[in-house]
């Protein structure tokens, strides 16, 4: 098989893995190496479908010796074409692709070639030939197979910048269920391995009692950007509080730099799964990645934004105004007087916004002309503030004019204007006519 062919049937056998991040990482170019890594990411080069992407986003191979349910390289779909890069290959196409300005980094990842281990040794194979023979010293973020050998585990991370372990589903039972030969430990083993020890090979120094002493760090580091899983939104019944609490549970356990959420794109019928005919629910995965954000920066926890009395989130507002018309006891805040971490939590004010109203504040009382002023919309926070002590005059504050007023165009039809269509002065036929220009 052609190389060119090869690269099709991978390339687009990769779609399906979310690695739609910055590396993470500043590293600069060396004398007689090639190419180097910049943390703010790159965006160079566009698929298909028009998302602009730095990194070759490609299968070592989609021969897959597992059958996972939900995915689309899974044994038993007969309807996949199979093929299989050689390491040789794929570091060659690598290279050809970054000295052409395609692209500055490698997003590698695989189907199991056989076993866990026989995959993971030509990943290796792979990253070797690219970081010592061609001193290519751009970005690679590699995807560990679960349930290979610890020693493999650590030769990849020497070798690469981020490495990644799907998750894959939020739960045991739905593991068990789509995906048998994952069990849970062999997914949690790695990934508590690559957060042990790239913790450890960042470390400067080693205290001993009554001194500290200071060693270099080792010339080699272990996924120095860190580590990342991806979760599959929808194929299963979970709830958005589970997912949430295995999230903040894998932030604090796994020092994890980002989990990535993926909507369900059905790829056959079979019972426990959504209908081939249902689409992925795409808003879902947005709000769950906005309450990702909440968890990160904003203070929240899982258990603030979501519990079991409400399990799960109103997709026509996000997560935020979610929560603060479950907990309107905390509102209005006052902008001139509240503390950074008690104006984060106001809808629609994000980070950079409430670090503005902080230093403006400093030289003067705010009033509510003043927000715009400074680039902060008053759509969502007006419900939820007051200046000098007042709310904003005609305000309405009646529960549904809230809800109203923090929805989306879109959302409001939907939810209040339930399959409404324009009537019409003409039949259809005398509006073909119209249109036309018969008329």
């Amino acid at each position: 098989m052609e190389i060119s062919e090869k690269l099709r049937i991978l390339s687009d056998a990769a779609k399906y893995d979310v690695a739609c991040t910055s590396s993470g990482l500043d590293r600069s170019g060396e004398r007689g190496s090639i190419g180097n890594s910049a943390a703010g990411g790159i965006c160079h080069t566009f698929t298909s479908d028009g998302r602009c992407v730095s990194l070759l986003k490609v299968l070592q191979s989609n021969a897959c010796a597992y059958d996972c349910q939900y995915c689309i390289n899974r044994r038993s779909n007969g309807d996949v074409m199979r093929s299989t890069f050689t390491s040789r290959e794929l570091a060659d196409l690598t290279i050809q692709f970054y000295r052409r300005n395609y692209i500055e980094g490698l997003f590698l990842s695989s189907a199991v070639i056989g076993n866990a281990d026989n995959t993971m040794e030509q990943m290796i194979v792979t990253l070797r030939l690219l970081r010592e023979e061609y001193r290519f010293r751009g970005y690679i973020h590699a995807k560990a197979i679960p349930g290979a050998d610890a020693q493999l585990v650590e030769q990849l991370g020497l070798l690469a910048d981020r490495m990644s372990v799907n998750i894959e589903l939020p739960s045991e039972v739905s593991l068990n269920a789509l995906a048998p030969n994952k069990p849970k430990g062999s997914i949690l083993q790695p990934m508590r391995q690559i957060s042990e020890e790239s913790k450890n090979s960042r470390e400067l120094t080693v205290r001993t009692p009554g001194a500290i002493t200071r060693f270099e760090p080792p010339r080699q580091r272990f996924a120095p950007a860190g580590q990342s899983t991806q979760m599959i939104v929808g194929a299963t019944a979970e709830p958005d509080v589970q997912i949430l609490r295995l999230t903040e549970a894998m932030y604090k356990k796994y020092s994890l730099k980002r989990v990535f959420f993926s909507a369900y794109i059905p790829v056959q019928d079979r019972e426990g799964l959504p209908a081939l005919t249902s689409s992925p629910p795409l808003l879902r995965e947005h709000r769950l990645y906005q309450a990702d954000w909440l968890l990160r920066f904003y203070g929240f926890t899982s258990e603030e934004l979501l519990n079991d009395d409400d399990p799960n989130f109103n997709q026509a507002l996000d997560p935020k105004c979610h929560w603060a018309l479950h907990h309107m006891e905390h509102f209005p805040v006052e902008i001139n007087t509240a503390p950074l971490e008690v104006l984060l939590r106001v809808p629609g004010l994000g980070v950079t916004g409430c670090n503005r109203i902080v230093s403006a504040r400093r030289a003067k009382s705010l009033d509510y002309d003043d927000l715009p002023k400074m680039r902060i919309s008053l759509k969502r926070c007006q419900y939820f503030i007051t200046c000098k002590g007042k709310q904003r005059d005609g305000l309405r504050t009646h529960p549904d004019a809230i809800m109203r007023g923090l929805m989306s165009e879109e959302a409001v039809k939907r939810s209040y204007l339930p399959d409404t269509v324009q009537l019409s002065l003409f039949d259809s036929t005398e509006y073909q006519k119209c249109l036309t220009g018969q008329i």
